[in-house]
């Protein structure tokens, strides 16, 4: 069992100075563990590609992006081998372990959430490294959140610049990823289900960890080896809901209306024949996390619920409705008796107006400590499991019953540093960020619920 040493990076203020602070810490890492992609991958292919279905193939080849390409790739290598003839995996930058796996396999580091001319290079080598395969090649993805900004490929006459420029727009205006992802695959060569049509006629097995509500293999990094079941239409629509058309350049504006006339092909959609070589396989997921972290829980002697892997909306909103739900623990023994752990899992989002530092973890905790002030032996823990939070080097918060008067005793208003979308700078003083650093993992995000 991990001792405090090793659980050091979740002890924040409040956990070290509690004694269920290191029961608690383990049940995180028990999330995070459950869902490391180098085991996942290696059961992953395992199970999918035996060593009598490897044999017919001819060439192996690996591509692949996202926040856990590295331990991906490295799952991969260690079970292929040379066999791999080349490969080219994204990843964000400082998630490479190194720049080769192997003299055949390139790491290449790149820009998250905006991307950068690194990502685009690197998406046209895996154009090129795609150009000449034929029917008995094999086409290995592995596939991770983060891959939307990381393998990035503007269609012809969208500028890099005019793509950064709408990505700011669109994070900064509340947007489920779901809606800024139908953007990027209308305005990409390989997203939307490009990437298998470009590795036709090879065979292509795609093996994802799932940073999306639901699961939803079309949104996942915007799909590149998936049916794209969006549209030009679809696109247009989502500048307009949000107010941004205004604010989307001529050229972005100009290409969208002429998918929508037709006068541009649409996204590969389902039927499509080269789809029946495309396996896609989620290997690692919220749930498993989420799963894995109660599992912990009942060790530790907490009962246990998983409230949804669903949560969503604006994370000021949902911190303060689970700050109900905690409330509803602490004092009722409801949904589930002391000593309790209630976890939820998704993705909010935040609406940006002022200019304060922190992600939606950080908010979504922050906006839970009105509710939860005066409350006794209760923790609200908010993790991005990917370790990194917004623009911050934090991951997410701890709340307890004391925080606001903590707060109060050092002239911090949790309002104040709400409006101005500034979760980080309050946390920071009280010593309640949680900053593990990077996991190389990415499943959503966790909110962990305590009272006992």
């Amino acid at each position: 069992m991990l001792d405090e040493s090793e659980l050091k990076p979740y002890l924040t203020h409040s956990l070290r100075t509690d004694p269920m602070g290191i029961k608690i810490a383990r049940i995180m890492d028990a999330a995070l563990t459950a869902v490391d992609p180098y085991p996942a991958v290696m059961k992953g292919l395992n199970n999918l590609l035996p060593e009598e279905y490897l044999s017919k193939f001819n060439r192996i080849f690996l591509v692949g992006a996202g926040k856990a390409g590295y331990p991906m790739a490295e799952a991969a290598y260690s079970y292929l081998g040379d066999r791999i003839s080349a490969g080219i995996v994204i990843v964000k930058d400082g998630y490479a372990n190194k720049p080769r796996l192997s003299n055949k396999i390139r790491i290449i580091e790149a820009s998250h959430p905006i991307p950068d001319q690194r990502g685009v290079d690197a998406a046209d080598e895996i154009i090129r490294l795609l150009k000449d395969t034929q029917p008995g090649d094999l086409v290995i993805c592995v596939i991770s959140g983060g891959g939307s900004a990381l393998l990035v490929s503007p269609v012809p006459g969208v500028s890099l610049g005019e793509i950064q420029g709408l990505t700011e727009y669109l994070l900064a205006s509340g947007a489920t990823i779901n809606e800024i992802n139908t953007l990027r695959k209308h305005l990409d060569q390989l997203k939307g289900g490009r990437l298998a049509n470009r590795a036709a006629p090879a065979e292509v097995f795609s093996l994802i960890l799932s940073d999306v509500v639901g699961d939803h293999l079309e949104v996942i990094a915007s799909g590149p080896t998936t049916p794209d079941p969006s549209t030009y239409q679809d696109a247009l629509d989502i500048l307009d809901n949000y107010n941004l058309l205004e604010l989307t350049p001529d050229a972005i504006q100009q290409h969208l209306v002429k998918g929508q006339q037709g006068k541009i092909k649409e996204t590969p959609k389902s039927g499509e024949l080269f789809f029946s070589k495309t396996h896609n396989h989620i290997v690692a997921s919220n749930r498993t996390a989420a799963l894995a972290a109660l599992s912990q829980a009942e060790t530790e002697g907490f009962k246990h619920l998983c409230l949804t892997n669903y949560l969503q909306g604006e994370a000021r909103h949902a911190g303060q409705f689970l700050g109900t739900i905690l409330r509803q623990l602490a004092n009722f023994n409801q949904p589930i008796p002391r000593p309790g752990c209630i976890i939820a899992g998704g993705e909010t989002t935040v609406t940006i107006k002022g200019d304060g530092i922190g992600g939606r973890n950080q908010e979504l905790a922050l906006g839970s400590v009105g509710e939860l002030d005066g409350l006794e032996k209760v923790f609200l823990i908010t993790l991005a499991t990917d370790g990194g939070d917004g623009p911050s080097n934090a991951a997410g918060a701890v709340v307890t019953g004391n925080t606001l008067s903590r707060a109060k005793s050092l002239n911090l208003d949790p309002l104040a540093f709400l409006e101005n979308n500034d979760a980080y700078n309050f946390f920071l003083p009280l010593d309640d960020l949680i900053r593990i650093g990077p996991t190389r993992t990415n499943v959503n995000d966790l909110t962990f619920l305590f009272a006992f």
